[in-house]
């Protein structure tokens, strides 16, 4: 009689797939899935995203990924999806990330029509919060939307998905066009030059949005679109009463000035304590909100799935390849590896926030490319991969994230010198921050 004994797991040596048990899909990417994975020594439960490097490879992408991953070092904010793990096989990166299990605001957004203006201004306090972070470590975002922002299970907003997320310099403004269109501020579709207060202004498109199930500027066509950003009048829809406070108007107002110098959150001096005094915000004590001390006016039903189901039946009903725990090839020579792999064997390193002292790549941490017979690794902005789609209520459907070829920064033309006053950076944070304990709870079943 034969009896077979799985090798045991070695849980102080690098963390590996092995190290996590696979419970549920809850989401779908470009490359992969996201998994809730529970670690099997501290039965804690996190979300792993996985990304095909085949398919990474093939989309040109690897650049993004290593991005991606060196930002998510860096960061560990209460309204951030925080890395806590990194490492990888031979098929597949992986990110070990906090799991939330609330679902995103654009499925809640399907679901319930439109969100009371509460729920929308306590989430929107919330991201502030977060970008403001991100700005003081010299990252923006840049693809702040709905889809890109997620709840815990007890209805706290987290910005995630930084794929298209750069550093930024205080001597040189950027100029490559990336994020979502709908949600672009009219400065980067003009290619003129910005920085980090283009993050406000898709703050401001995503709280209208939220409340009013419409975007202020839409467009059945790319160039619709960019014409409607840069140059239509702001108009709120018929019985905004209903829906917004005059507070709650003048703050989205302000979000989407098209001025950077005198947008909400971004005015020279100023900054985030013009958002934490602005009228619609002015009762909330911030500083209990970022200890999330405050009870959010929006809790999921955890009793439901907060997400798309269909994702799990892609691997039920074996659509797509199943992820198993595999081995990694022993000693790999590198030499004879395509050079895409290569550069993630390098610069895909292994992380465990256990163990490592968050890190920053600063100023390091340049845009990463491949270059392959003079052309980029980042496809060029085309208008194919802008085509827009319309839902029944003529609310325009989520856009694609894009990005074109992630070149350094460059100085702000003279005419932009002369127009505007560039915002000064955020000071840095010196507080120190306790990262948030993992949930414990158990995982929920893959049936």
């Amino acid at each position: 009689m034969g009896c077979c004994f799985s090798e045991p797991i070695d849980f102080d040596g690098e963390v590996n797939l092995f190290h996590f048990d696979l419970h549920r899909a809850v989401g779908k990417g470009a490359f992969g899935k996201v998994r809730v994975v529970e670690h099997k020594r501290s039965k804690h439960l996190y979300a792993l995203k996985y990304i095909d490097k085949a398919q990474c490879i093939k989309q040109k992408a690897i650049a993004n990924i290593i991005q991606e991953r060196r930002l998510l070092e860096e960061i560990d904010h209460a309204f951030i999806v925080n890395l806590r793990y990194a490492f990888q096989d031979d098929e597949n990166c992986f990110f070990v990330l906090d799991l939330m299990l609330g679902g995103d605001l654009r499925f809640h957004l399907e679901r319930k029509g439109h969100l009371g203006e509460e729920v929308v201004r306590f989430w929107v306090a919330e991201i502030a919060c977060g970008l403001q972070y991100l700005h003081q470590q010299r990252i923006i975002h840049r693809d702040l939307k709905p889809d890109n922002i997620l709840l815990d299970s007890e209805g706290h907003a987290h910005i995630t998905d930084f794929n298209v997320a750069i550093h930024y310099s205080e001597r040189r403004m950027h100029n490559s066009v990336a994020g979502s269109m709908a949600y672009m501020a009219p400065e980067v579709i003009s290619k003129k030059g910005y920085t980090w207060y283009v993050d406000w202004w898709s703050l401001g498109v995503t709280a209208w949005e939220l409340l009013f199930h419409r975007r202020p500027f839409d467009g059945r066509t790319v160039e619709q679109m960019r014409n409607a950003i840069q140059k239509e009048t702001l108009r709120f829809p018929e019985n905004v009463e209903h829906k917004c406070s005059p507070a709650g108007m003048s703050a989205l107002s302000q979000f989407l000035e098209r001025n950077p110098s005198r947008r909400l959150g971004c005015r020279p001096g100023h900054g985030f304590e013009d958002v934490r005094n602005n009228p619609w915000f002015v009762d909330l004590d911030f500083d209990r909100l970022e200890a999330k001390e405050l009870q959010p006016p929006f809790v999921p039903d955890m009793k439901k799935a907060n997400f798309d189901v269909t994702h799990e039946l892609d691997e039920f009903l074996m659509v797509e390849k199943p992820l198993t725990h595999q081995k990694r090839k022993a000693n790999p020579d590198l030499e004879k590896m395509k050079p895409e792999l290569r550069q993630l064997e390098e610069q895909f390193t292994v992380y465990d926030y256990t163990r490592s002292k968050r890190m920053s790549y600063y100023p390091h941490n340049q845009p990463v490319t491949v270059v392959r017979d003079g052309a980029s690794d980042c496809g060029e902005l085309d208008a194919s991969m802008l085509e827009q789609s319309q839902n029944m209520t003529g609310t325009m459907m989520a856009t694609a994230t894009i990005a074109t070829r992630s070149l350094a920064g460059s100085p702000p033309p003279p005419e932009m010198r002369h127009s505007i006053d560039i915002p000064p950076v955020p000071r840095p944070s010196t507080a120190t921050r306790t990262p948030p304990r993992p949930s414990t709870a158990r995982a929920p079943s893959q049936s």
